[in-house]
């Protein structure tokens, strides 16, 4: 087969597979003669920092380009909710009762997929178990596919069933899995959560409070338990955010609400200063 790359210079995959081969010698053997890419050792010292930052922001923004990702939305919400016809599982009765969000996120996530094209308004999630597997779950049963972004933690296990294989990455650094989560973003739902998902709700509404990212739908699912954990109107009689801040997202209780939300959102503004400032 004809070679179509650009240049006529030999390619890395194949000087890899040379190399491989050479004659086992104690020169051959050392680890200063192993091709500088290929040397995992190498690329884990400490001074390869911003080696390993660039490559997990290249990878998958290489993969979601290659798969014609344009635009998603984006899904947080607890690891340790379960699904309803498991929740006698749960740890607490209130982690039982909230067993209705994975229903609400998994349909929510049927009904984006099936309106979108495959490429714009697709589901993405941290690839774990919960809301984030009911998530996924609901756009693999509309057909569809879905990101899961996964990360190395001590007890983490495989990433959820329902993740599009192609499309299911997994990160080192929860800062460059932050800006994956956030790059392509036409909208954010925040299911009931603890310390993770509550991370990534005020990064992202600090962001777009900010002037940093655009606004976008953001909704938090299940108003009884945002209120009962946030004080909201405390943060804005105090001072410390100001009262239109209060409308940079909104509550909702069920997929068709969101959705509807979705449907109708037209401000995709930047501000461009802060109000109370």
């Amino acid at each position: 087969m004809q070679d179509e790359r650009p240049h006529p210079l030999s390619d890395a995959h194949s000087d890899r597979e040379t190399a491989s081969h050479v004659p086992d010698t104690p020169q051959t053997r050392a680890p200063s003669y192993r091709l500088a890419f290929a040397d995992a050792d190498f690329l884990c010292r400490d001074e390869l920092r911003p080696v390993r930052l660039q490559l997990e922001l290249l990878k998958p923004e290489l993969a979601l380009d290659e798969h014609g990702i344009e635009s998603t939305v984006v899904l947080f919400g607890g690891a340790r909710i379960p699904e309803p016809a498991k929740k006698e599982t749960a740890r607490t009765q209130t982690l039982a009762d909230l067993s209705s969000f994975y229903d609400e996120a998994r349909k929510f996530a049927q009904i984006v997929t099936k309106a979108s094209d495959g490429k714009k308004n697709v589901i993405v999630t941290g690839g774990g178990p919960g809301v984030m597997e009911a998530g996924n779950r609901g756009a693999m049963e509309a057909g569809g596919r879905s990101i899961g972004l996964n990360i190395v933690l001590p007890h983490e296990q495989a990433p959820n069933e329902y993740v599009s294989p192609d499309l299911c990455f997994n990160f080192h650094y929860f800062a460059i899995r932050k800006m994956h989560f956030l790059m392509r973003a036409r909208a954010i739902c925040v299911f009931p959560g603890g310390f993770g998902t509550l991370d990534e709700l005020f990064e992202a509404l600090t962001l777009i409070q900010t002037g940093r990212m655009q606004r976008v739908p953001f909704l938090l699912f299940g108003r009884a338990f945002w209120e009962s954990i946030i004080n909201w109107d405390a943060l804005s009689d105090a001072g410390t955010i100001s009262a239109d801040d209060l409308d940079l997202f909104q509550f909702v209780e069920t997929a068709e609400e969101a959705v509807e939300v979705l449907e109708n959102w037209k401000d995709y503004s930047r501000r461009a200063e802060i109000p109370g400032r």
